[in-house]
């Protein structure tokens, strides 16, 4: 069977569908007060400028560093938001390998953590792909969760850089201060920066070597509160190259790692080798013939012969005492003892 269709004429047919209209803008007589649908507003962006500097830093490391540089290196990510992260790089490559890794990142700029011996810890700063690029050894690392300052700064805010009166008086300070002006300023209207200023990057120059310090701005008194990291930078050299090139300046004061490791070495070698050659002496000196010295005759003067006692020689064997534990048993046996003696005097 063939079921029957319905008609369309019928009283029981569906209304069509209307179309929707765009919602119409509200009457400026209607009152605001009334039932009508809620208003969102968007709030506009708070910078209006354009970001104008497009400097980007890769902050990367190569395999081998410890956990203290690897919280170091998150710790520079969560202060600079114009930096960009990568994956560990292989001990085998090149360092120029960096420069290609920098260009396929978009970056200009790089910041690289080269590990070496699991102990020691290097860092790069470049200007990819052109230069100049200089070298540090770091040293004293502090970080921020080890730290734990009471200072605090918002996350994204741009830092303001302050330099030691040095960085103006010799030519390689002045260099390596532009070359920390562009790697660690927050470009103005960077996307993910906030436009306020309320912490400090100071750089100072003591021991000829670069103490790296983060402090809070406070707005009251416009004191300063330790935030962190903390580290210190050994110039070791500066290249005209990106990662290699030639030597612009190279650090007259350095040390290596090794060297100052085997120096350690050979004092505490020199302290054993002291201690030994004290001991041969001293067992040299024992050895030696001792000077025999004559007899005094008034030694004896006050020496007062003592009284010979009279040697006594038993000729009978003492009687053995018996062996009693209990001591009601030994009172029985000496009065037995006693009653005999009694037996032989009455007798007699």
């Amino acid at each position: 069977m063939v079921a029957a269709k319905r008609k369309s004429d019928g009283p029981a047919a569906r209304p069509k569908k209307r179309a929707k209209k765009a919602p119409s803008a509200p009457e400026p007589d209607a009152d605001p007060g009334g039932a009508g649908p809620e208003e969102y507003s968007i709030p506009p962006p708070v910078s209006q400028g354009k970001w104008k500097n497009k400097e980007r830093v890769l902050i990367f490391s190569s395999r081998g560093i410890n956990f203290r540089t690897r919280h170091l290196m998150q710790d520079l990510r969560t202060l600079m938001p114009h930096s960009k992260a990568d994956t560990k790089m292989d001990r085998k490559d090149q360092l120029f390998v960096i420069n290609e890794v920098c260009e396929m990142k978009n970056c200009n700029k790089c910041i690289f953590f080269e590990a070496k011996k699991k102990q020691d810890l290097y860092m790069w700063l470049s200007n990819t792909p052109q230069g100049p690029s200089a070298k540090f050894l770091v040293q004293n690392v502090h970080t921020l969760a080890e730290l734990k300052m009471t200072g605090n700064c918002l996350r994204g805010s741009r830092p303001l850089l302050s330099f030691d009166p040095t960085f103006d008086k010799e030519p390689h300070y002045a260099l390596l201060k532009e070359l920390f002006i562009q790697v660690f300023s927050t470009p103005q209207y960077h996307p993910k920066s906030q436009p306020f200023v309320d912490h400090v990057f100071t750089f100072s120059v003591t021991d000829e070597r670069i103490w790296f310090r983060n402090y809070q701005i406070i707005e009251e008194d416009a004191s300063l509160v330790e935030i962190g990291p903390r580290f210190v930078l050994n110039p070791i050299k500066i290249f005209q190259g990106s990662f290699g090139g030639p030597t612009l300046y190279e650090n007259p004061h350095y040390q290596s790692p090794n060297m100052h490791r085997r120096l350690i070495r050979l004092s505490v070698a020199a302290k054993f080798r002291e201690k030994q050659q004290v001991k041969e002496v001293q067992k040299i000196k024992k050895k030696g013939t001792k000077v025999l010295i004559g007899e005094d005759p008034t030694e004896v003067v006050f020496e007062t012969p003592a009284e010979e006692k009279p040697v006594e020689i038993q000729l009978v064997k003492p009687e053995s005492k018996p062996i009693v534990k209990d001591k009601k048993k030994l009172r029985k046996i000496q009065r037995k003892k006693q009653k005999k003696l009694f037996r032989t005097e009455a007798s007699a």
